[in-house]
């Protein structure tokens, strides 16, 4: 045990300083966390009431909550190499769209007739 009166002290005060920096950095971590969070919110305007994933354009499905234009991309190249889906449950084939995705997606899709292949 130090029994130095000096060293003690500093120990003291670095405990505070580190306990002081510790809830600085949460408090930051609060603040810089605030704009990351807004920007997993749905996109700003009306999102569409319903769209079809068997003739949903390129527009239409980056118009959809989290789907921007690689994810849109790959629903159409999984909908071009399968002939159309079923159900949308299928859309869980895409990559990059897991059961999480398709549950906040679903109120907007359905799966209507498929598209005739070319």
């Amino acid at each position: 045990m130090n029994r130095n009166p000096m060293t003690r002290a500093a120990g003291r005060s670095s405990a505070r300083a580190w306990i002081a920096a510790l809830a600085l950095g949460a408090v930051l971590a609060g603040a810089l966390g605030a704009p990351a969070a807004r920007a997993a919110e749905p996109k700003p305007g009306p999102a569409p009431a319903s769209v079809n994933v068997n003739t949903a354009s390129m527009e239409e499905l980056t118009a959809l909550p989290g789907i921007g234009e690689k994810r849109a991309q790959a629903i159409i190249d999984t909908r071009k190499q399968k002939g159309g889906f079923k159900s949308v449950d299928e859309l869980t084939e895409v990559k990059g769209i897991g059961p999480a995705n398709l549950e906040k997606l679903r109120p907007y899709l359905r799966a209507g007739n498929a598209p005739a292949t070319p």
